[in-house]
């Protein structure tokens, strides 16, 4: 009897484990606002919603050299954004944080729902490279 507690004790507590696999409960927007719609609230919204959309844009499941290699490329076209002050990737979290001339500071997660950053609507015009 003690055999069996202990066997179903051991099998509800491995039944509970989650998964450490975050980029679906990331990358997901279930519940939020859709992207579009936030981006037409102005242009900071835009412009976080399109770094957003960059960093998306490496597949789900893909190695970490892809994951950084898009982190690369997010925080390279945040860069080319005119509100943009200052730009800090967490790798670890996979998400950036961005800080506008406003003062307004937004953490970005990966937005993968198959739309190019260019392809946000409300988008200001890019800058060149700083």
């Amino acid at each position: 009897m003690k055999r069996a507690l202990f066997i179903l004790a051991l099998a509800a507590g491995l039944a509970a484990c989650r998964d450490y696999h975050e980029y679906p409960h990331l990358s997901s927007q279930d519940g939020l606002i859709p992207p579009d719609s936030f981006a037409m609230y102005g242009p900071e919204q835009a412009e976080a919603i399109a770094i957003g959309r960059a960093l998306g844009q490496a597949e789900n499941g893909s190695s970490p050299e892809a994951q950084a290699a898009a982190m690369d490329s997010a925080l390279a076209f945040g860069r080319t954004l005119p509100d943009v002050v200052n730009l800090k990737a967490d790798s670890l979290g996979y998400r950036i944080t961005v800080k506008f001339k406003s003062g307004w500071r937004d953490m970005v997660t990966p937005i993968a729902d198959g739309k190019r950053p260019e392809e946000t609507p409300n988008l200001p015009a890019r800058v060149a490279a700083r």
